[in-house]
């Protein structure tokens, strides 16, 4: 919704009927960590030329509000097929890789995806749109 990423969780009571709706913009560590141990980790695949590094720095900086250093780290965490987290995190940035114009693909490693040696890319807890400009 509105390129942000939301959650929710519902749950009810069948012995007597009471339910609870819970949603909000940031997730929750708790929850990411639960996705995570549910579901495994996803990649993010990049198969754009090593040309396209400026352009692709450009998305995790706005996407993940990374000063340049951090980004060149991940940058090259992509550009090795390192690059992890909840799928629909992995979704998320390969969508916006892709309005850019570079190849991305969010995937599930083929095997077990929960024993992954990498730690899963952090993402922000915002509720705030992305820094994204129109340029």
């Amino acid at each position: 919704m509105d390129g942000l990423l939301r959650w929710d969780v519902e749950s009810t009571c069948f012995a007597c009927g009471f339910a609870i709706a819970v949603c909000d913009g940031a997730l929750p560590a708790e929850r990411r960590d639960q996705m995570l141990s549910e579901h495994g980790l996803a990649r993010l695949q990049v198969s754009s030329p090593p040309a396209k590094s400026v352009a692709i720095m450009r998305v995790l900086r706005a996407e993940l509000g990374l000063d340049l250093m951090n980004a060149k780290a991940v940058l090259r965490r992509v550009l090795d097929g390192d690059c992890s987290g909840t799928l629909p995190e992995m979704e998320r940035l390969a969508r916006r890789l892709r309005e850019s114009g570079i190849a991305a693909a969010a995937t599930r490693p083929q095997g077990s995806s929960r024993e992954l040696p990498q730690q899963p890319v952090e993402f922000p807890r915002r509720d705030a749109p992305s820094r994204r400009s129109g340029t």
